[in-house]
Order: structure tokens, then C-alpha cells, then sequence
């Protein structure tokens, strides 16, 4: 979904559907600076009480970190290329 309808979909999971949203997952455009998005994802999540971030990849973890990752996906990084 687009970051714009993030608080209004996390809202009617917890209100319409009263199921606990635990946090927030990003994969950003490949061809695109991460760190923007990896911001903007840490603004949604704080605003919405969400303490888990799973945001960055094995090429831009280190990014993700940097902006309060709390899970990051290092698949290729460990197990090399597909």
C-alpha cells in the first residue's frame, strides 16, 4: 500500500477488525535512495504506537539500521545470490 494509506489502514485493522498490528514492513523502489523511505516508514510506525521495523535488505541494511530497523532480511548477504 502507499505510505498515505498506511494510518488509515492500520486503524480499521485494529477498529473494524480488532486484530493488534505488531509493526511495519518496506521494501523500497530498488532504483530509488532507501533512506527516505526507511524514514518515512519510521514516522508511520511511531505514530501509530508500533515498536517492530522491518525495513532493509542484505545491499542497504546498514541504512535500515541507521533508522530504527528492528528486522532486516540478509538472505544473499549470508547465502549469496539466487
Amino acid at each position: 500500500m502507499s505510505p498515505a494509506e498506511a494510518d488509515g489502514f492500520i486503524s480499521a485493522v485494529r477498529g473494524a477488525y480488532g486484530l493488534p498490528v505488531a509493526g511495519l514492513m518496506c521494501i523500497p523502489p530498488a532504483e530509488e535512495e532507501p533512506a527516505m523511505h526507511f524514514a518515512l516508514l519510521a514516522k508511520i510506525a511511531a505514530r501509530n504506537g508500533l515498536a517492530q521495523l522491518s525495513m532493509g535488505m542484505s545491499h542497504d541494511f546498514e541504512t535500515a539500521i541507521r533508522f530504527g530497523a528492528t528486522q532486516v532480511r540478509v538472505g544473499s548477504a549470508l547465502f549469496g545470490a539466487r
